[in-house]
């Protein structure tokens, strides 16, 4: 009787594990998304320098025929894509030594009205969420600035995102001092 039922249960069995194999191979496996940033970066999840947090276990990007390529650290996130299928994802980093160096470095070689910037070693929060901030952008020949609210709070070297109303667009911009953020790409000078 055991034998029996022992056999009719293995045809159902394998039925019910076929389409979480399925499922399986069809998206991308995020632990190894996980595990490359972490090869790409040098640290683990919540080290500096690592990222944040795991990549979202909710996302369900198509399984990468390639390996998928790492990118960064560019604006404190690893960028990872997969070029053949046309996905791209953003895994933000938690702040580290090599990060807060490189932020220092630029903030010395840039400023903000002509003004010396405040070096990125102080973790002071200039701007908090909801403040009105500057947002400056320009070069040797020209400056546009326009007024934006911070979404998040910011210390000098930080990246944050502004916005001019509450239903626009964010936009990144880099603390610089208090109340004032620059657009990143132009030109130091």
């Amino acid at each position: 009787m055991m034998r029996i039922a022992a056999k009719l249960m293995l045809p159902l069995f394998l039925l019910s594990a076929g389409p979480a194999l399925a499922q399986q191979q069809r998206f991308e496996n995020l632990d190894r998304l996980d595990s490359l940033v972490a090869m790409t970066v040098g640290a683990t999840i919540g080290q500096p320098g690592g990222a944040a947090a795991p990549v979202d276990r909710r996302l369900r990007l198509a399984a990468c025929p390639e390996m998928p390529d790492v990118s960064g650290p560019a604006f404190g996130a690893a960028i990872v894509q997969c070029k053949s299928i046309g996905w791209r994802i953003r895994v933000p980093l938690k702040a580290g030594a090599e990060q807060n160096a490189a932020n220092a470095a630029a903030m010395v070689r840039s400023a903000a009205y002509g003004r010396a910037a405040i070096p990125a070693r102080s973790k002071e929060m200039l701007i908090k969420r909801g403040d009105p901030v500057q947002l400056v952008a320009g070069g040797a020949s020209f400056m546009v600035s326009r007024q934006m609210i911070a979404d998040e709070d910011g210390a000098a070297g930080d990246m944050i995102r502004v916005r001019s109303d509450s239903k626009a667009d964010p936009v990144l911009a880099q603390v610089m001092e208090n109340g004032i953020v620059r657009v990143p790409g132009f030109k130091d000078y």
